[in-house]
């Protein structure tokens, strides 16, 4: 089952994941909430819309803005809608 893994702890684990343009995202419900912290960083897809961050924070270490999603994008992303993807040596395993 794919997951994704940071500083010894996996964040998010789901086989009901969607393959974005080499990007694995995550269903909302399959993310450890507990780990994010809402990000002021933001960047545009021209066809997927306004990305919002999340910095991750595990064991008292924060990795910034290193998982994003679409809360609204536009209507070719829409089976993203909140789906997470990660990044920034956070490991992706299948």
């Amino acid at each position: 089952m794919p997951k994704a893994e940071w500083n010894g702890e996996v964040i998010a684990e789901s086989s009901d994941i969607q393959e974005v343009e080499g990007n694995i995202y995550f269903p909302p419900n399959s993310v450890k909430s507990e780990f994010l912290q809402q990000s002021s960083h933001s960047t545009t897809c021209p066809w997927k819309g306004v990305a919002s961050y999340y910095n991750i924070v595990v064991n008292g270490k924060t990795n910034e803005s290193a998982a994003w999603y679409y809360p609204k994008p536009l209507e070719k992303a829409k089976h993203i809608e909140n789906y997470v993807a990660f990044w920034k040596g956070v490991k992706i395993t299948q």
